[in-house]
C-alpha cells in the first residue's frame, strides 16, 4: 500500500490518524437539542420555540461556541427540529447562502424579496437553497414536529435579521 502525500498539511501532525479522524465525526449519541440557542424567540411568543442540534459549527443562532461539534471549515450543519404550530420567523442572512432538507414531516416555507412574497410546502426530502439576501421564513402547520437539516454555506454566519416591521427586531438577545 502507498502512502499518499498530505500536500494540504491538513492532518494535525500531533495526532494519529485515529485520533484526527474521531475528531472530525459527530455521533448522534452525543448530540442533544438545544432549545435554548433560540430561546429569546420563545421567550417572546412560544409559536416562535423550535431546537437546535450542531454538527458542524454553531451556524448563525448566536451560540458563541460549542466544543461538541466538528469545527466549521466552509459550511455549518445542524439538525432542527420545529414543533406543530410553530415557526422560524423570516429573517435575513446578508452573508450566506442557507439550505433546509427536510427530514421528517412538512412545512410551509416563506420567501421574500422586496415586496415580493411567495410561500410553498417542503415534505420529506425535499430541499431549497436560499441565497444571501432574500428573507425566508417555516411554519409547520403539521400536528407532529418537523426535522430538517440546516447548512449555512460559511464557518461564521453573521446574526440574521428580521424586516423591520417583524416584533422579533426589536428584541434584545440575551
Amino acid at each position: 500500500m502507498s502512502q499518499v502525500e498530505n500536500k494540504a498539511g491538513i492532518k494535525p501532525q500531533d495526532l494519529s490518524m485515529a485520533q484526527w479522524v474521531e475528531s472530525r465525526i459527530a455521533r448522534f449519541e452525543g448530540r442533544k437539542y438545544d432549545w435554548n440557542a433560540l430561546k429569546f424567540q420563545a421567550d417572546y411568543d412560544p409559536k416562535y420555540r423550535r431546537a437546535q442540534m450542531r454538527y458542524i459549527g454553531t451556524g448563525a443562532t448566536g451560540v458563541v461556541s460549542d466544543t461538541n461539534t466538528v469545527p466549521a471549515g466552509n459550511f455549518t450543519f445542524s439538525t432542527m427540529v420545529l414543533p406543530s404550530k410553530c415557526e422560524g420567523p423570516l429573517h435575513l442572512h446578508d452573508d450566506v447562502e442557507e439550505v433546509f432538507f427536510m427530514l421528517k414531516g412538512s412545512i410551509t416555507l416563506m420567501i421574500q424579496d422586496g415586496e415580493e412574497y411567495y410561500e410553498t410546502k417542503l415534505k420529506e426530502r425535499d430541499l431549497i437553497s436560499v441565497p444571501a439576501g432574500i428573507y425566508r421564513g417555516l411554519f409547520n402547520h403539521g400536528e407532529e414536529e418537523a426535522l430538517m437539516c440546516v447548512m449555512l454555506g460559511t464557518s461564521k454566519p453573521e446574526t440574521p435579521t428580521y424586516p423591520a416591521d417583524h416584533p422579533l427586531s426589536k428584541v434584545k438577545r440575551n
